[in-house]
């Protein structure tokens, strides 16, 4: 008589199972529990690496719900990533008659060709002062999973 092993999630594995990301107070960020599980391989970037590395060890059928901390997360707010840029360069790079508001999320490109965002924080007669920190920097997160398969 054989004993089934054991298997537990490690770098490299292909995984079938539920997750949400939340805030404390419940509010899902993503959550596969209401549809089809998702299937990844570990170690490749299909979720944050902080949420591959909750990941490890866990057997094959854990349901658990582990707390974040903002650094397992989307990080701590950074205050350099908040900045001024002129109404003229904003204008510039806008197209054309678009009217800002305190709390738009504005897309910016980079000279390098990438994208980022900024939140207007205030407005002037000459500039917007935008935070570029992630809108969920700073704060603890639940991050809830049940590991279906390994393979």
């Amino acid at each position: 008589m054989s004993e089934k092993s054991i298997l537990v999630v490690n770098n490299g594995a292909y995984l079938t199972l539920h997750y949400r990301l939340a805030t404390l107070d419940g509010e899902d960020i993503i959550s596969t529990f209401h549809e089809s599980p998702a299937t990844l391989l570990l170690g490749q970037g299909q979720l944050a690496p902080n949420l591959e590395q909750a990941l490890l060890g866990l057997e094959e059928g854990t349901h658990t719900t582990q707390e974040l901390t903002p650094e397992q997360a989307f990080g701590v707010r950074n205050p350099d990533l908040i900045q001024r840029v002129s109404l003229k360069t904003l204008r510039e790079n806008s197209a054309f008659g678009e009217q800002f508001k305190v709390g738009d999320l504005i897309d910016f490109s980079a000279p390098s060709g990438g994208k980022f965002a900024g939140v207007i924080q205030e407005l002037d007669e000459d500039s917007a002062l935008f935070d570029f920190n992630h809108p969920l920097a700073g704060q603890r997160m639940l991050f809830e999973v049940k590991i279906i398969g390994i393979l």
